[in-house]
């Protein structure tokens, strides 16, 4: 009983709705997957009727953004938290608001060397999307800059590149602090994916953990092989969840759904340390 605990749909940076997402989980035969849009708990509703229908199970998340003190993105993946908890949602209204700023401010500077339009970015997103690089870098690719969402990232929209510009986001330790408040159950996502760039210091872990981290996303392809052995010794060590996923972006990214996966044991003891009063839809129920 395996389950894809980290995905992605069009109301993030994913190419499919939320229904399809579901649709694919169930018809590569997995038991159930999380959806896991960053910043946003939209897809949610959408999900939960395509689950329902197609009989399997889904747990509801998001991804939240926070950003370490020396600069590391640190994405932290959020379960069963309260949707409605006001602290949560302004914060994540705040960080929104700067991803919005910060992609306009982007698309002027790539409009100096492409043929690149605010109004061509929004084309790449839904209503509900919270736009960020991915969009930026399917409007690249749109206008045969460069062949796909990975060369933009590995070129043009890489951290340091001229076109790159920072963003607001909360600081890790008060991500794991946000979602704990909300009743979530906070788990670290792909924390030694070297290939994305810098990765955080041992001592931002110990902080997290402190804060309240319940897990550690291990099997993820990002992570190299020298800290997937790290992080198993580390979440032994203190007693952490150990999770599996795709970080599944349909087209996106070349991630396939349930190449890397949870056990049930493991989503049942995420279900037990919520304490929003949200579970897991057993079966889309």
């Amino acid at each position: 009983m395996a389950f894809d605990m980290h995905t992605h749909s069009d109301y993030s940076d994913g190419t499919t709705s939320p229904a399809d997402v579901v649709e694919a989980a169930a018809r590569a035969g997995l038991p159930g997957l999380a959806i896991t849009d960053h910043d946003t708990t939209a897809g949610w509703d959408p999900a939960e009727h395509a689950a329902s229908h197609h009989g399997i199970a889904l747990i509801r998340g998001m991804e939240l953004s926070t950003v370490s003190d020396e600069g590391v993105a640190v994405h932290v993946l959020s379960y069963l938290h309260d949707p409605t908890n006001v602290t949560l949602l302004a914060e994540l209204a705040k960080s929104r608001n700067a991803r919005f700023k910060r992609a306009k401010r982007m698309t002027e500077l790539l409009a100096r060397d492409f043929p690149i339009t605010w109004e061509l970015v929004k084309q790449q997103t839904t209503v509900e999307a919270t736009i960020g690089r991915p969009h930026l870098a399917d409007a690249l690719v749109q206008v045969g800059a460069v062949p796909n969402r990975s060369a933009a990232f590995d070129s043009i929209l890489r951290g340091g590149s001229k076109y790159y510009v920072p963003h607001y986001a909360p600081d890790p330790v008060q991500g794991v602090e946000l979602i704990r408040a909300a009743g979530g159950v906070p788990v670290f996502a792909h924390p030694t994916a070297s290939v994305r760039g810098r990765v955080v210091k041992e001592r931002l872990f110990y902080d997290m953990l402190d804060a309240g981290l319940a897990g550690l996303e291990v099997y993820h392809r990002d992570n190299n092989e020298r800290g997937k052995q790290w992080l198993l010794e580390f979440a032994a060590e203190h007693n952490l969840l150990v999770t599996g996923s795709s970080d599944y972006h349909g087209t996106g990214k070349p991630n396939t759904l349930g190449e890397n996966v949870t056990s049930r044991a493991t989503v049942e003891a995420i279900e037990a340390q919520a304490t929003s009063g949200f579970k897991v839809l057993w079966n889309g129920r």
